[in-house]
């Protein structure tokens, strides 16, 4: 379970403007991207949002892909967090899909993987 941002903080003043039902995603939202303190956003969002969409998002935003979490606002909290809410569905990098790329026990690597040949 993920602890809900300071409600002193951008994040919090965000989260409580937001439907009940709506507050445990915003929660682990706000959670993977403030984990990453430190890290700029553009890296970040790579893992949060699909494909190209974080960095659309960051310039629909105004932000450089060099912004850090503790530089969003309340609004772009809640901006950030409807993207997530539209896209999260589609595939995100480097989160498995169900069912895909598990080790096959017929040759102990993923589906379509083989083990290189060996030429002697």
């Amino acid at each position: 379970m993920t602890h809900p941002p300071a409600a002193d903080s951008p994040a919090g003043t965000a989260r409580a403007t937001l439907p009940e039902d709506e507050r445990e995603g915003f929660d682990r939202l706000a959670h993977a991207v403030a984990a990453a303190r430190g890290k700029a956003l553009g890296a970040v969002l790579r893992g949060q949002l699909p494909g190209v969409e974080g960095v659309r998002w960051l310039r629909s935003e105004g932000l450089p892909p060099t912004a850090r979490a503790a530089d969003l606002t309340p609004g772009q909290w809640l901006s950030l967090h409807a993207t997530w809410l539209r896209l999260e569905d589609t595939p995100h990098a480097g989160v498995p899909r169900r069912g895909g790329g598990k080790a096959d026990s017929k040759h102990g690597h993923a589906p379509g993987a083989q083990a290189a040949p060996r030429w002697f």
